[in-house]
């Protein structure tokens, strides 16, 4: 796994590069055109996260946004309502697919600390047809693990407590799953488990799991069908794309063991950053690759936003690339090609920056 040795990459875990196991896959691939359904590695890649995820089929998507937007679109139609949260992903960072494109109006309702809907939010937002005046609500959607809550992990009983008030009102749930085998690893249970109950799940093989592009969306047959569709109108069908199907492959035969180590890198990093002074951070809330972290003058006076700027450009002329998440947290995630070493270097070069910038 090569790493830039003149900085640390703590933005993202899609900064990861494919492996060597994954550019040799890629080069002897076997492809075909996978808009006829001929591709030999895009089916096998799809049939073996159908298995894995413990649904009917798959779908080979370009991006983990796509494959959401491909799911609300085929879970619900115009002027139905899909509900939220509002620290998701899909709220935040998807450009409102739903809505522009199908013209499903979003329903917002609160995100708990730990990623969880609230609950009796979701109950008084799920509504029918019997009031003329309100979109009736076609989906629900949860986030597992959940980025803006710092990698925070759903467990089963919550996922189905949301997937079984959402199904007792006709209801489907869709989950974001785009780093669901961190949750599954942390909670050390099998992602299947873990999708067991909603209706369809995405997830990506372009951030944790190393692969350079794509994500698949699971559910049953007959909406994994409606879904290729759905592909097409989005432009999503890619030829002889299975030159990116191997390297998913082996994402998801030699990679996702090795997430557990990205979560003790993750973890070595919070209480590292909970030693230095001026950091805020709760480093037992950690528990995947993503961690959150402020920072704050004497009297717990918190940063300004250009002082945010100025400590980010700072560590990355220290060598630590950072970003920030909300108004006032920076986000590290941990990754494939961050060790031990990586995270004493990073820790080492913001204790300088925050000396350098001598805060009160």
């Amino acid at each position: 796994m090569r790493i830039d040795d003149r900085h640390i990459d703590l933005r993202s875990d899609t900064v990861t590069q494919p492996t060597e196991a994954m550019r040799e896959a890629m080069y002897r691939a076997e492809v075909g055109d996978d808009v006829y359904s001929e591709d030999p590695t895009i089916n096998r890649l799809q049939e073996l996260a159908a298995h894995i995820t413990g649904k009917e089929a798959a779908l080979f998507v370009p991006s983990g946004t796509m494959g959401n937007t491909i799911a609300l679109l085929t879970h619900a139609g115009r002027g139905q309502a899909v509900i939220v949260g509002d620290q998701s992903h899909i709220y935040r960072y998807e450009a409102g697919g739903a809505s522009t494109l199908g013209g499903s109006p979003m329903y917002v309702v609160p995100t708990h600390p730990d990623g969880m809907l609230d609950i009796d939010a979701v109950t008084h937002g799920i509504a029918d047809e019997s009031d003329e005046h309100i979109a009736a609500t076609a989906l629900v959607c949860i986030e597992n693990s959940h980025n803006r809550c710092g990698g925070t992990v759903l467990g089963v009983e919550q996922i189905e407590s949301i997937t079984t008030l959402a199904h007792d009102r006709g209801v489907a749930v869709h989950m974001d799953g785009a780093r669901v085998f961190n949750a599954a690893t942390a909670l050390k249970v099998p992602v299947s488990t873990l999708a067991s109950s909603v209706d369809s799940m995405m997830f990506c093989l372009s951030k944790g799991l190393s692969a350079p592009v794509g994500s698949l969306l699971v559910g049953e047959a007959a909406f994994i069908r409606r879904a290729r569709r759905m592909r097409k109108v989005l432009g999503g069908g890619m030829r002889q794309a299975g030159v990116l199907a191997a390297a998913g492959i082996v994402a998801l035969e030699q990679m996702v063991d090795r997430l557990a180590e990205d979560h003790e890198n993750c973890e070595r990093l919070a209480y590292g950053l909970a030693d230095i002074p001026h950091v805020q951070i709760q480093p037992d809330q950690v528990v995947t690759n993503i961690l959150l972290f402020s920072l704050e003058h004497g009297e717990q006076q918190p940063f300004s936003n250009s002082e945010i700027d100025l400590f980010l450009s700072k560590a990355r002329e220290h060598g630590v690339l950072l970003g920030r998440m909300g108004e006032k947290h920076i986000r590290a995630v941990t990754h494939a090609g961050i060790e031990a070493e990586h995270i004493e270097r990073a820790l080492t070069g913001i204790r300088k920056v925050l000396q350098e910038m001598r805060p009160a």
